[in-house]
């Protein structure tokens, strides 16, 4: 996925590859998804989906009107599930970034082991670049630099490392699925 539309792109294939869904949630289940501090506005959603049911990739339904609004349900289509397979079959850089890689996470379950255990590996090899970076500017930096930013380093490291152990624990348990 080259791009923030192609992650929600994905993610509005996987919601709704489990169930037809409305945009008021949608937008919820993706709020959850993508996380508290990425708002996801109505004005980013609709355009998304009317591109969607432009490429028949998923359909859009009046259902029952509701006080003064009609509600749309939209259904992903036959060449929605093949779009989805091909981004979820597909490997990419952007899969192992924070907001990437926690887009993929949330859908695994149709995802190969194989594609699995690559992109879990991939975002260790990250992290721990990541990681190596901040402890070499701690030990250089440390010095020079104020308590809170020192505090804030020495958290993110912690917060990395608590990340580290947990892709080694998912690595092994995908091993044993194999």
């Amino acid at each position: 996925m080259r791009s923030r539309a192609d992650s929600l792109e994905f993610a509005l294939l996987g919601l709704l590859s489990e169930s037809p869904l409305h945009g008021y949630e949608l937008r919820k289940r993706l709020m959850a998804i993508f996380g508290p501090f990425r708002a996801l506005s109505f004005s980013v959603l609709y355009p998304q989906l009317k591109r969607m049911v432009i490429a028949q990739t998923i359909e859009a339904k009046e259902i029952g009107v509701t006080s003064k609004r009609t509600r749309i349900v939209y259904t992903i289509t036959k060449k929605g599930l093949q779009r989805f397979s091909e981004l979820n079959g597909a490997v990419t850089a952007d899969a192992l970034e924070d907001e990437g890689f926690g887009v993929r996470f949330a859908f695994f379950t149709p995802t190969t082991t194989m594609n699995r255990v690559r992109i879990l590996e991939g975002r260790l090899h990250r992290l721990q670049e990541k990681t190596e970076v901040l402890q070499r500017d701690l030990k250089i930096q440390s010095a020079g630099i104020n308590n809170y930013l020192e505090e804030w380093r020495r958290f993110s490291l912690e917060s990395l490392e608590r990340e580290i152990a947990w892709l080694e624990r998912m690595i092994k348990i995908e091993g044993k699925n194999k």
